[in-house]
Formats: structure tokens, sequence, C-alpha cells
């Protein structure tokens, strides 16, 4: 794998928006706040564009991602939001480029397929982690995210303390995925995840349960799963059902499909579209470690 630079107090960060576009008012305050963190802040073409709902056209969106990774002076890119229109850039992307510019690349929801693709397609250690339209008044959310990009240069554990377990065991593969709508909407094409030994990353927002079924039963049905040595399950934040009486919640749904599978699960991970929303490296390797109630992340994710 491709390890990444670690993030420094005074390093600039690079902000693209890959997806919807952002009000004026809502990007510099967001802007102020890292600041204020202590970075400089280097700010895309195309976030302040508006092309419909997207933040400026393909063309545009594409050229600010490959321009920070080749400006010297950026040493970390992070998404500004997601919504929509991270996977039309995909085919554009110059995964040469990624190679001889390795940098952190963070982001989720949206950006799940484009942090998935790039670690998929150049070896890079990406990140699933907030974005900066994210809410920072969760410490959790901003320690965790601080601590991976700047200190993750050796192994680490974060504590399962509050997760669930399905078929508990102990394994060890690469983390993948994010956002389940996301990932369903590559499933089939050339930007779909690399599923094969993975520890397969699931979440998700504002979706029925009927269609977290759908999109979980899709997985199953490809094949995907099947592929996989292990799953994370991160919140459904506003997924359940009010009318419990004639709906299945989620973790029935999720019960219900993977329990047969035999492969270990972890519930409730605190990662995804509620707070806390913990940072994991795609592509790195990760251990269950059930004796301490760990996910240890077992090599450096930064250098």
């Amino acid at each position: 794998m491709l390890i990444p630079c670690a993030l420094k107090n005074g390093d600039t960060i690079g902000i693209v928006s890959t997806a919807f576009r952002e009000d004026k008012s809502v990007i510099d305050g967001k802007i102020n706040y890292f600041e204020s963190l202590g970075f400089k802040i280097k700010i895309g073409e195309s976030v302040y564009k508006e092309d419909g709902y997207f933040s400026g056209s393909t063309t545009a969106r594409t050229l600010d991602l490959m321009n920070m990774f080749k400006d010297k002076d950026v040493k970390a890119i992070i998404c500004f939001r997601g919504g929509y229109g991270s996977i039309n850039i995909l085919p554009y992307i110059n995964l040469n480029t990624i190679r001889f510019n390795k940098k952190i690349l963070c982001g989720y929801s949206d950006t799940t397929v484009l942090i998935n693709y790039i670690s998929k397609k150049t070896g890079l250690i990406t990140f699933h982690g907030p974005m900066i339209n994210s809410d920072f008044n969760n410490i959790e959310t901003l320690e965790s995210l601080k601590f991976t990009l700047m200190q993750g240069n050796k192994p680490y554990s974060i504590p399962l303390g509050n997760c669930s377990f399905i078929n508990p065991s102990e394994i060890s593969g690469r983390l993948c995925g994010g956002n389940l709508s996301t990932i369903c909407s590559s499933i089939g094409s050339p930007y779909e995840p690399n599923f094969k030994d993975k520890i397969l990353i699931i979440e998700d927002v504002n979706e029925k349960p009927y269609s977290i079924d759908r999109m979980l039963t899709q997985l199953l049905l490809s094949g995907k799963l099947h592929k996989c040595k292990g799953f994370i399950f991160g919140s459904f934040y506003k997924c359940d059902s009010d009318n419990i009486s004639n709906n299945f919640t989620i973790k029935e749904i999720i019960s219900r499909i993977f329990t047969p599978l035999n492969k270990p699960i972890i519930l409730d991970f605190p990662i995804g579209h509620s707070y806390p929303n913990l940072t994991l490296p795609i592509g790195a390797m990760a251990k269950f470690n059930l004796f301490k109630k760990t996910l240890d992340i077992i090599n450096p994710v930064v250098k």
C-alpha cells in the first residue's frame, strides 16, 4: 500500500467539492473554523461554483482534485460535502498523478466511491472520515480525525465498548466501503470496491427499512458479501421506521441477511451520518480483537 505523509500543525489543507454545491456563507464559516485549528487552507476553484445542484462542472471538479494532488504546498485533501456527484468524476481521474503525489484524501457519504476507487486502483490509503461541512462540535469526531491523520504513524486500537456483535470471531482484513447507497450505485461498474478478503464498512442515512433491505440484498445476490471477511455496521441515522408494528428494524434486517453468512459483524460502530463519526483508513489492515474488544489498525496509515 502507498502511505501518505502525516498532517502537521500549520500544514495546508486543500478543500475540494466533488459533489453538491454549498452556500458561500456556509463555506466561509467552515473554512474559518479549520483555520482556527492552526491549518492553512487552499480552496479549489469549483468549491464556490454552481452547476445545477453540483459544485461546478464535472471537468471543473475533476481538475480541482487533480490540482490539489499536484500542488506541493497541499499536504492533505478533505472533501467539503457529499450529496451526489463524486461518481461522475471517476472516469477522468489521472491515477498516475495520485500515485506520484500520494497524500491524505478524506471524505465519506457520497465520496465513498472516490476514496474506495482511488485506494483500489493506486494502493493509496485513503480515509473515511468527516468532511469540512461536518459538525465538529462533537469532540470525538474532531479528535479521531486529527489523531488518525496526524499520529497514525504506528499501529493503534479503537475501543468497541458500545458495539455489539454477530458471529463473533477474530479476523483480519483490509478496510473498504462506507455509504451503502453509494456503494450500490457503483456495483457492476469498473468503479465498484474490491470486496475480496475485505472488512466492509456499511452505513447510511434517511433510508426506509425496505430500502436498506433491498440494497443489502443486492450485495448478497451479486456475491459481494460472500467475498468479504467481515463487516462493520455504522450508524443508520433516521432509517428505522416510526411504525415498528409492520416493519423490521435495521438490526433485524442485518441479522436476517448476514447471520447465515457466518462471518463476524460489528454493530453500532460510531461511523457515518451521526456523531461521533470516527475516521477509518480505507485500504489499511485491521483486526477484530475480541479479547480486548478493539478494532486494531495493524500498520501505520500515515508516515
